[in-house]
């Protein structure tokens, strides 16, 4: 059975990217906007960086890259509320909060691609889901 093995300096990077990520949403909640918007730059390198060390896998990569547009969705849904620019509209019923669904939806494709097309496809190909 083949194992996928993670080195300790990638879990400790992304066991901190989990502090980060937890420090931005605190912020956000609490309207703390220096910490929220701070924390938007370590929480999503962090998340690129898992991202490029995990390209040789298809499951992991597409996970990850899911993971690193939900965080982009999500901080820019954070900004436009700190802003007070969310309620605005851009064109008819859509304000600017839902600009967020791009970066959303991105990750959706990106795992629907993994299962939906790349999987199938490749049936015996290492994966760690």
């Amino acid at each position: 059975m083949a194992q996928y093995i993670i080195p300790l300096k990638y879990r400790k990077m992304e066991n901190l990217h989990i502090v980060f990520w937890l420090l931005k949403d605190i912020g956000w909640c609490l309207i703390w906007k220096p910490l929220g918007i701070v924390m938007i730059f370590p929480t999503l390198i962090i998340s690129i960086i898992i991202a490029w060390r995990t390209r040789q896998l298809m499951s992991e990569l597409c996970h990850n890259l899911a993971i690193t547009f939900w965080i982009t969705a999500n901080s820019y849904w954070m900004i436009s509320e700190f802003l007070h620019f969310d309620a605005e509209t851009v064109y008819g019923w859509i304000t600017y909060k839902h600009l967020a669904l791009i970066p959303f939806f991105l990750g959706v494709f990106a795992l629907a691609y993994y299962y939906a097309i790349w999987k199938p496809k490749n049936p015996d190909a290492l994966e760690t889901m």
